[in-house]
């Protein structure tokens, strides 16, 4: 394992990419419908920030991401041990040798950026897909190119005039190369 010292990921100045596309999920079948259709675009070396409140519908995305990429097992919170890895099954590979192995990290009880860095995350960044929750956390260690997925919770009314408080809105914020990636699959939900 590589220290602290030894590797830093690279670390940008400017992290002001904007907000490309914005979809509202109504409900837990929205977010895996959503998952469904993103977890297939990721590949080693992604980094993938959720972004919310607490509540906000961080871990439950993950989860569906997760899934959505095959991991048949339990998906629990990695809230305590801050790192959750899955790797891909034998059955998930020989249907597609790609499947990437996932880290899922909550860095929510960080109190040090540098303190990631105990977790391994270096290893991570290079050989799986990563998902953070609470990923600010990280402070100038999270590296440059990752994309933001921001999940805000929204009141929506219904055609009965009944809100429903369980719908999220996810905006999309990243680089010309994230909007470039995921601008066939999600075309509909681009702001411009």
């Amino acid at each position: 394992m590589m220290t602290q010292e030894m590797q830093k990921p690279e670390t940008s100045p400017k992290k002001s990419p904007e907000i490309f596309a914005e979809l509202i999920l109504d409900d837990m079948a929205a977010v895996t419908d959503f998952a469904a259709r993103f977890a297939p675009l990721l590949i080693v070396g992604d980094i993938v920030a959720l972004d919310g409140g607490l509540g906000a519908g961080k871990t439950a995305l993950c989860r569906a991401i997760i899934q959505a990429l095959g991991y048949k097992g339990d998906v629990p919170s990695p809230t305590f041990n801050l790192v959750q890895i899955y790797d891909p099954s034998p059955k998930s590979l020989r249907e597609n040798p790609n499947v990437p192995t996932i880290w899922h990290m909550d860095l929510y009880r960080l109190e040090h950026p540098e303190e990631a860095f105990e977790l391994g995350i270096e290893d991570a960044f290079d050989t799986a897909v990563s998902l953070i929750e609470w990923p600010s956390k990280l402070g100038p260690h999270l590296p440059t190119g990752f994309l933001t997925l921001r999940l805000e919770i929204c009141a929506i009314t219904n055609q009965n005039n009944t809100e429903n408080n369980t719908a999220r809105k996810l905006s999309f914020i990243g680089d010309m190369a994230w909007r470039e990636r995921l601008k066939t699959d999600f075309k509909e939900d681009f702001l411009s």
